[in-house]
């Protein structure tokens, strides 16, 4: 059986999905989203993205993808390449990855599924979501996002067609 390959997101219109290696939005239900979908599956995530949220999360496998060959991280798999990170999941049914935009754009041609929370502005930021090809997409599901004072939002989950 192929392991399917999701990407799980949050992104601004514009495709902004951090600035100083940091998210530019404070969402706490999207956190909480996160936490749903990726619980219990392997995450591949790179270095950056790593330190920017500072250690594990725990009830899931965290496998560092970087090419930083002495790169040590307590509670982690270090990875150097895109096929060792996925031999590190262990034929999990389904991987998650997690970014941030090398990654992604590592990934993204591969991927089964798309787990979007689409922010509804343009934000500044300097990592960017790569662009991708909308026809190659099916929306299967959508829900607003809970109202916020400072973002409207939508969880938005793709499928490859």
């Amino acid at each position: 059986m192929k392991q399917k390959i999701s990407i799980i997101v949050a992104l601004a219109t514009n495709h902004v999905i951090g600035k100083n290696n940091q998210i530019p939005w404070h969402i706490p239900k999207d956190l909480q989203y996160f936490k749903r979908i990726t619980m219990g599956k392997p995450m591949i995530m790179g270095r950056k993205n790593f330190e920017s949220i500072g250690r594990p999360l725990p009830g899931r496998k965290n496998i560092i993808l970087t090419r930083d060959k002495d790169y040590k991280a307590e509670g982690c798999i270090i990875t150097h390449s895109k096929e060792e990170a996925v031999a590190a999941a262990d034929n999990a049914e389904e991987i998650m990855i997690i970014g941030g935009g090398a990654i992604y754009e590592m990934f993204l041609d591969e991927a089964d599924m798309l787990y979007l929370t689409e922010i509804d502005s343009d934000v500044e930021g300097d990592v960017l979501f790569p662009k991708y090809d909308k026809t190659q997409w099916k929306e299967v599901s959508r829900e607003a996002g809970e109202e916020n004072l400072d973002w409207n939002y939508d969880y938005v989950v793709y499928n490859r067609k």
